[in-house]
């Protein structure tokens, strides 16, 4: 980024290549042919999906692998989705890109294709389509939609610079990874092997794969940056990620909204008019129905009108487990994009706050749940299941208790007895 001193410089030749650049099904590299079969495939079959952090069943990675352009061998016995990065890339987009969505219940969770979304996916060109993938890995990709650690306060450029400091490594001779630990150490995390392998997906990195191991995933023997990927990400430092206020423009650009590259790219790229349109949440209207559980056995049915506060909702959570109200709390659920998200206790010092998000705002199913928990230090934590919505009752204006079941814990036991 700016504040880096190794920095890929914008040339004329770079210019040449994005003017000479033709998009199709099959090119540049192979994303738009192995996304499209993934998308594919998640929308034939509907597969149920991991509890914690919503990823496909591991019983089917194989059979993905084996339809990709370029299936890699595994020397593992039981591989998941981080062990297939190609895979794990691909799986990113289509949960950042909204294509991928999750339905069922907290129980049961089922991987799904949003048709709306699919629908303004199939209108667009192949650039367009190559392009709002970028865009989607690029700005949008959080490293906790497919499973790995992520830290939610990087700054949005960070990760742009992590590949572009592997494509501005790799130029000219080729990078060898393979028997270098620094190396095979460095890109396993920054960018990750699914960076990695999404840079080779785009063209932006020609990578030799290393033959199959026992007892190990994926073999990088050495890679070399392209002609695309030395112009791309060169003209994104020159257009974009080198200047801090467009940055932080970028922090404020809403989820459900595409097109944030095209100005970019927009002289050297012209077939790109059209960006992938999602639909936005509505404010859910009605009488919110939810099943509150500190443990099996223990449990309180509530009704809440959707126009009321989170901050409500767990005024009412403490009243109907005898809780005083002196610690703080946060609310956490994943957004449409596998993205977790927080609702903040009032006092915090960052939001949003829950005094200011609806309960009709949180954009849970029925039959899913998000966690509220209250106080960090003895950790209270309520599973909140959402039953079902009914029509708004003007019987039910405030919250209101109606089943309960188990006898509330004392809040503050002494240990000593």
């Amino acid at each position: 980024m700016f504040w880096r001193e190794q920095r890929l410089k914008w040339t004329d030749e770079h210019r040449r290549t994005l003017r000479a650049l033709e998009v199709s099904e099959d090119g540049p590299g192979t994303v738009l042919r192995d996304f499209q079969m993934l998308l594919s495939f998640v929308r034939e079959r509907e597969l149920p999906a991991s509890k914690t952090y919503q990823l496909p069943p591991r019983k089917v990675l194989p059979e993905i692998n084996a339809c990709l352009a370029q299936p890699i061998e595994l020397g593992l016995k039981q591989p998941q989705l981080k062990s297939y990065p190609h895979i794990q890339g691909l799986y990113l987009l289509l949960r950042a890109s909204g294509l991928g969505c999750i339905r069922g219940t907290a129980a049961k969770p089922v991987l799904a294709i949003d048709e709306a979304v699919n629908h303004s996916w199939s209108s667009l060109n192949p650039t367009e389509r190559y392009f709002t993938l970028l865009e989607t890995w690029l700005l949008r990709g959080y490293p906790e939609i497919v499973g790995e650690r992520g830290n939610r306060f990087r700054f949005i450029g960070d990760y742009f610079q992590d590949c572009a400091s592997l494509i501005y490594a790799a130029q000219g001779d080729d990078l060898p990874i393979a028997g270098n630990d620094r190396d095979e150490w460095r890109y396993r995390y920054s960018p990750g092997l699914y960076g990695v392998a999404l840079l080779e997906l785009f063209d932006f990195l020609s990578i030799k794969h290393g033959e199959r191991q026992e007892g190990q995933a994926w073999q990088i023997e050495h890679a070399s940056s392209t002609a695309l990927g030395t112009a791309v990400f060169a003209m994104l430092t020159e257009k974009l990620f080198g200047d801090f206020d467009k940055l932080l423009e970028l922090e404020d650009i809403p989820p459900e909204s595409f097109g944030a590259l095209r100005p970019v790219f927009q002289a050297y790229v012209p077939t790109w008019r059209n960006n992938l349109s999602l639909p936005v949440w509505d404010f859910r209207e009605g009488v919110h129905l939810f099943k509150v559980s500190l443990w099996r056995g223990l449990w309180r049915r509530i009704a809440i009108p959707g126009a009321l506060t989170l901050d409500t909702l767990a005024a009412t959570i403490l009243d109907a487990f005898e809780f005083d109200y002196d610690h703080l709390y946060q609310f956490s659920y994943r957004n449409r994009f596998g993205v977790e998200t927080h609702a903040n206790h009032p006092y915090m010092d960052d939001g949003p706050w829950a005094s200011e998000v609806r309960v009709g705002d949180v954009p849970l199913q029925e039959g899913q749940s998000m966690t509220y928990l209250y106080d960090f230090g003895d950790q209270w934590k309520f599973d909140i299941a959402l039953e079902r919505v009914e029509p708004a009752d003007p019987a039910i204006k405030d919250p209101t208790i109606i089943e309960a079941r188990g006898e509330a814990p004392e809040q503050y036991p002494s240990w000593d007895e």
